[in-house]
């Protein structure tokens, strides 16, 4: 084989070989681990943001009745159940009275029997004051006899005397019927507790409400002031909720909040603060409050369900705003990547509050008009190549 033959093949080779080999880096610098980053960036902006506070919460009732008897005793019956609907002063429930009902007819005969001593005392009273005005003309006449010497003075004296008897017999009916009257009343007052007692063994709804727990079933014996019906008032139901406190700034009364129900989910009830509470829990780090529905949810959520609540709070002072996928943590430090010019440098920063929108505030660390990546197609570190996607597909390479 002669020189010539073998040269041709090796150019035939290198022909073959090297375009192969080129368009090998090319689709290691275009596609392969060597290809630069797909990326997308914003302009950092100078603008005020509406910050939106969220914390869970738990559905409460603000107020809640709890019914039960002021003595012991055995649950006779029970007229409602847990869901019920009740109105206020609707008897609800009883408490056996055992034998008070007994007792209760024999005092009003009791009360008959005193009325009709009354009736008694108060005749002969009538009696004694007819005597006594009896007596007192019969006095007077005698006493004009004697001056016109037509009687003796021992018969006047003795009319005299008849006279005091009759006034002394009067002054007694009429003790009498000061006594019989307080017997009356004492026993009228016997009766009256004895009624009040009665009636406090009936379980009244105290007002509008809902049954929400049925803590005795016919047949229990129940101690003085033991829950035995609790209701709540529906219209007065509330999210007791917890924000941090380091999040917490510029929360007051009467802000726009949205509750978003467990149940319910995927829907969301316009609220408001009501108020927040003066003590915070020292334990979570955590500030109360208490938010109310504007229209309360059909149908009605149970109490005690867990939510979550998003407060708006007052709109901050204009600073630079990016979206919040912009911030990442690099060994440890939070930053961003920025563009500068054909460089990618990682610039640490110190951020703020957030809004509903997802946007975040930058307190430090960045400027306006900086150009920021959004979204990476990969990780990115200190002297990435990168390629910044435009929103028509194509990108220009950095």
């Amino acid at each position: 084989m002669n020189v010539k033959a073998i040269n041709k093949k090796t150019v035939r080779l290198l022909a073959v070989l090297l375009p192969l080999v080129l368009l090998f880096f090319y689709v290691a610098l275009r596609s392969g681990p060597l290809a630069p980053v797909p990326v997308t960036v914003v302009s950092v902006e100078k603008r005020a943001i509406t910050p939106v506070l969220s914390g869970i919460g738990t559905l409460e009732a603000r107020y809640t009745s709890k019914i039960g008897s002021v003595a012991s005793g055995r649950v006779r019956q029970l007229s409602v159940d847990v869901g019920a609907r009740v109105k206020a002063g609707q008897v609800v429930g009883e408490i056996d009275p055992v034998d008070l009902d007994e007792h209760l007819s024999a005092q009003r005969s009791v009360i008959k029997r005193a009325e009709a001593v009354v009736l008694s005392a108060e005749s002969q009273l009538r009696d004694a004051k007819a005597k006594q005005a009896f007596t007192a003309s019969q006095e007077k006449r005698y006493g004009l006899l004697l001056q016109a010497h037509a009687v003796s003075t021992e018969l006047v004296d003795a009319k005299h005397q008849e006279a005091e008897a009759a006034s002394a017999a009067a002054s007694g009916a009429q003790a009498g019927v000061n006594a019989a009257r307080q017997g009356l009343a004492s026993v009228k007052a016997e009766y009256q507790g004895m009624v009040k007692q009665r009636h406090n063994l009936l379980l009244v709804a105290p007002t509008d409400g809902l049954v929400t727990s049925r803590d005795a079933e016919p047949g229990n014996t129940v101690l003085a002031g033991q829950t035995v019906i609790e209701i709540i008032d529906p219209k007065s139901l509330w999210v007791a909720v917890r924000f941090d406190q380091l999040q917490s700034a510029g929360l007051k009364a009467a802000l726009p909040a949205e509750v978003r129900l467990r149940s319910q989910s995927g829907r969301s009830f316009a609220a408001s603060v009501l108020r927040v509470e003066p003590l915070a829990d020292r334990v979570t780090e955590e500030i109360l409050a208490k938010v109310v529905f504007t229209v309360l949810p059909e149908p009605l959520p149970p109490v005690g369900e867990l939510c979550e609540v998003s407060v708006q709070l007052p709109p901050l002072q204009a600073v630079p705003v990016i979206p919040n996928a912009c911030v990442h943590r690099v060994d440890g430090q939070l930053g961003i990547w920025v563009v500068d010019g054909s460089a990618l440098r990682f610039a640490p920063v110190r951020i703020g509050a957030t809004d509903q929108a997802g946007n975040i505030q930058v307190l430090a660390g960045l400027q306006p008009g900086d150009r920021v990546v959004v979204y990476s197609k990969s990780a990115l570190h200190a002297g990435s190549r990168i390629t910044i996607i435009r929103n028509n597909g194509k990108g220009s390479l950095l």
